[in-house]
């Protein structure tokens, strides 16, 4: 499958394009160690909110449990930037099965798609830290785009509402980065071009699987909430925001 086929669904999906705006200044040689640092605390992020559902959602105490251990040295540098952990050890651990604790229908595949998702998050973490070490980019906390926080604000307050939005949100979140991996990919040096377009398959994967999971928890259409939630994540992507990150929306020139 070639680029253009794999972004097609995508780009229907997303009610919006990247602004060329925020290509422009995204593409600039000294915002390098900026995206990469944020892409890095992306991947952290995304790995987090599959585990969250995993716990939240269907997983036993003693499981849920065994999963916030996993995360722990990913954790632990990122926001207590302690030592750069054996990370390639850390993500070897990840093999334990989770035990579910509910008996809905869907707990098993939610279980199976957010591990496998969690597994690519990581793995994409640590190509992320190998490229900003080669490069001598060290890492520095930043400041967290509005971009996810302000998406959360969407989803309903009641389940089985709650999950259901979340995961239309998770779906949005994966298909906008695939969107802007491609995106940005084609101005990059031949090996961070190369490092992008490789993430394109397991990003667009990840977002069919957030919406399959959504309608199959719903007992209902769901195309509603998935238009309210593109169409509010569709601003957050073309309003103006002085801030310039992964998720960002079109730059203001300061």
């Amino acid at each position: 499958m070639n680029t253009q086929t794999l972004l097609q669904p995508i780009q229907h999906f997303l009610y919006c394009q990247t602004p060329e705006a925020w290509i422009i200044e995204a593409r600039k040689p000294e915002n390098l160690p900026l995206l990469l640092t944020d892409h890095l605390v992306c991947e952290l992020k995304a790995a987090l909110t599959a585990t969250w559902l995993i716990r939240k959602y269907v997983a036993d105490k003693p499981s849920g449990e065994a999963i916030l251990d996993w995360l722990k040295p990913y954790e632990a540098f990122v926001y207590r930037e302690m030592p750069d952990p054996d990370f390639i050890r850390a993500h070897k651990g990840l093999s334990r099965p989770v035990t579910t604790a509910t008996d809905y229908a869907w707990a098993g595949e939610l279980v199976e798609k957010m591990m496998l998702l969690i597994k690519e998050e990581l793995h994409h973490f640590y190509q992320v830290w190998e490229i900003m070490q080669q490069r001598g980019i060290a890492y520095q906390k930043m400041t967290a785009s509005r971009y996810a926080k302000s998406l959360m604000r969407e989803v309903t307050t009641h389940e089985p509402m709650t999950l259901v939005d979340k995961l239309i949100c998770g779906a949005y979140i994966e298909a906008r980065s695939c969107e802007r991996f491609a995106a940005l990919a084609p101005y990059l040096d031949p090996e961070l071009e190369k490092f992008y377009t490789s993430l394109l398959r397991s990003e667009a994967r990840h977002y069919q699987d957030y919406l399959h999971l959504a309608q199959q928890i719903a007992d209902f259409d769901i195309s509603a909430r998935v238009q309210a939630i593109g169409r509010a994540e569709a601003i957050l992507i073309t309003s103006p925001d002085p801030e310039l990150r992964f998720h960002s929306g079109c730059p203001i020139y300061l």
